[in-house]
């Protein structure tokens, strides 16, 4: 690996607010987020990166690349929960597995965030049709989770399909993302020019500020699935680099430019800690949240912000 970037990459300003929230619980500091406050850092973000990608796909346009990167992105979206569900359901109940399969088939806007921001630091461009690949991903792998509990045996699924994808579309990250896409292409280039020092210049400090707390989130939550032992740890490492390994070896057939396939090696290897909760909530009421979300915060998001974008990017580099 080249340990120039890797250095780089976790002397990183944000990503060392990251480690400043995990030291915070490690010491039991009193230090906190408010909630409210957190949830508008969260929401901006979407806001920001949504309506960014929008104006970059009005003035892009739809052409070959843009349209093989969505149709991969939705075949992973769909892939990943097929066949992590039959690994999870020979440990774990179908409940469970199949929560966990909707999980690492979805994706994590943070993590997309953090890669844009690798690549911008590193200087690569990428395009903002990405944005669309992380929004059409949320839903499918959801659905399929959902679908894969319910042939199985899953009794705590419940609600009809038309609720399911109901509450996979409107969910609010979803939600806002997507609707902030669609504004960002309709909108005039003056008007979004008015906005920039929100959408842009406070972009890096409002994330930093997020990654504080995710750091403290995941080092409350590290321990909550030490119960069901190392197989799921291992699973929330090994998953997510055979995800993000497999993409970059299916890109490299495509004429995606090396910015892109970063990002779909990332959206393709990240876990949702968002939207599958609130989906699962509703949907499978015994799948235990305590095992899911831990997974996906507590050691797939630091991995894959500390070592997976390194790692990834010099695959891509090499093929």
């Amino acid at each position: 690996m080249n340990y120039n970037l890797l250095i780089s990459n976790l002397t990183n300003p944000t990503l060392l607010f990251f480690v400043l929230g995990i030291v915070a619980v490690t010491v039991k500091s009193d230090l906190e987020i408010p909630g409210s406050i957190s949830k508008f850092i969260s929401l901006y973000l979407l806001f920001s990166i949504g309506f960014k990608g929008g104006q970059e796909l009005a003035h892009s346009g739809l052409n070959k690349e843009i349209l093989i990167t969505l149709s991969l992105c939705i075949a992973f979206a769909a892939l990943v929960p097929l066949y992590t569900f039959f690994i999870l359901k020979r440990k774990l109940s179908i409940e469970n597995a199949g929560a966990i399969a909707a999980t690492y088939g979805s994706v994590s806007a943070v993590t997309f965030v953090t890669a844009t921001l690798f690549l911008e630091n590193n200087k690569v461009p990428f395009g903002g049709h990405m944005v669309a690949a992380m929004a059409l991903m949320e839903a499918p792998a959801i659905i399929i989770g959902v679908m894969l509990m319910r042939h199985y045996g899953g009794e705590s699924s419940k609600g009809s399909f038309k609720s399911l994808l109901h509450e996979s579309l409107t969910n609010g990250s979803v939600l806002m993302i997507t609707g902030s896409l669609i504004i960002g292409i309709i909108s005039d280039a003056k008007g979004a020019e008015g906005i920039k020092p929100f959408t842009t210049d406070i972009f890096k400090g409002f994330l930093a500020i997020f990654l504080l707390e995710m750091g403290m989130v995941a080092a409350r939550r590290f321990a909550a699935f030490r119960n069901y032992g190392w197989f799921v740890s291992i699973f929330s490492i090994v998953v997510p680099i055979v995800n993000g390994m497999l993409a970059i070896a299916v890109t490299h057939y495509f004429p995606i430019a090396a910015g892109n396939r970063l990002l779909i090696a990332i959206l393709a290897s990240s876990a949702s800690y968002i939207a599958v909760p609130a989906a699962m909530k509703q949907a499978a009421p015994n799948a235990d949240p305590g095992l899911y979300v831990p997974m996906a915060l507590g050691l797939t998001f630091p991995f894959n912000i500390t070592f997976g974008m390194p790692l990834y990017w010099m695959l891509i580099q090499c093929f």
